[in-house]
């Protein structure tokens, strides 16, 4: 069995923060299967995840339930959809009415959800844990060097134990977990299971997500209809990509100058 771990003269609080993706999800079944130390789980619910990442979580929650193990579901202040489509917002430039409603699309240099995660964390952290030290584990896998940061309290069981990204997704599997969208794996057709409406999917994965998630594709066209700004830029929104996406029998049959043309920088 693992040994708490001690920052000086006090023991830490150890936190899994759990987004219900391959990797964090692989971490926490690899903490619960070694009796690594875990006194809460946080799940930041944004309230736009796909409907098998919610299944996932509450069949953990039984789990950690019988083992005597915190979980805490933390909430944006406000509603997602409010803050993307209603909110005022002041715009940067002097304009002669200052503001327009909702930030708009999330991901790429506008991750604004992103940021509200973090403030709802950290503030999580300094009320419950005014006093204390603790120990945050983070779901990156070994194969991405590049998101590892050289903060004290931060800690990788993945890469410890040089668990790859494709090694976490079978570590799942393996346990009984899937992603399962009426009959569609979301990780067949997507790269990353963000939340359905991350501007940062690419075509490959919108094209998928047209062609075998038509619930979450209404929904995209849903906000698309009340955000000015297109999906992946100018001549892509998701109505223009629909269009294309009805063309085509399959995003494979353009080349890599299309693809590169048409991508979001």
């Amino acid at each position: 069995m693992a040994l708490p771990i001690f920052i000086g003269e006090k023991m830490a609080k150890h936190i899994l923060s759990c987004s219900f993706g391959k990797d964090s999800l692989a971490m926490l079944l690899l903490c619960l299967e070694e009796n690594i130390p875990v006194d809460e789980v946080i799940f930041y619910d944004t309230g736009m995840e796909f409907d098998s990442i919610y299944r996932n979580r509450d069949r953990i929650k039984e789990v950690l339930l019988q083992k005597g193990i915190e979980f805490t579901e933390l909430h944006p202040a406000n509603p997602f959809v409010y803050d993307m489509l209603v909110r005022p917002v002041k715009y940067r430039e002097k304009k002669e009415y200052p503001y327009h409603y909702g930030y708009g699309w999330c991901g790429g240099n506008a991750r604004w959800a992103t940021r509200y995660k973090l403030n709802e964390i950290n503030r999580h952290y300094r009320e419950k844990y005014p006093d204390e030290k603790i120990v945050e584990y983070v779901g990156i896998a070994a194969d991405e060097p590049q998101r590892i940061k050289n903060i004290p309290r931060k800690k990788y069981p993945l890469v410890e134990r040089g668990m790859t990204e494709k090694e976490c997704l079978q570590y799942c599997y393996t346990h009984g977990y899937n992603w399962d969208e009426d009959g569609i794996e979301l990780y067949s057709i997507l790269d990353r299971v963000s939340c359905w409406c991350c501007r940062n999917k690419n075509l490959k994965e919108l094209n998928n997500i047209y062609k075998h998630l038509p619930k979450y594709w209404e929904r995209l066209r849903g906000l698309q209809s009340r955000i000015d700004e297109p999906f992946k830029g100018p001549g892509k929104s998701i109505f223009d990509l629909e269009k294309k996406f009805s063309e085509y029998e399959q995003i494979t049959i353009f080349d890599l100058t299309e693809e590169m043309k048409w991508s979001m920088n």
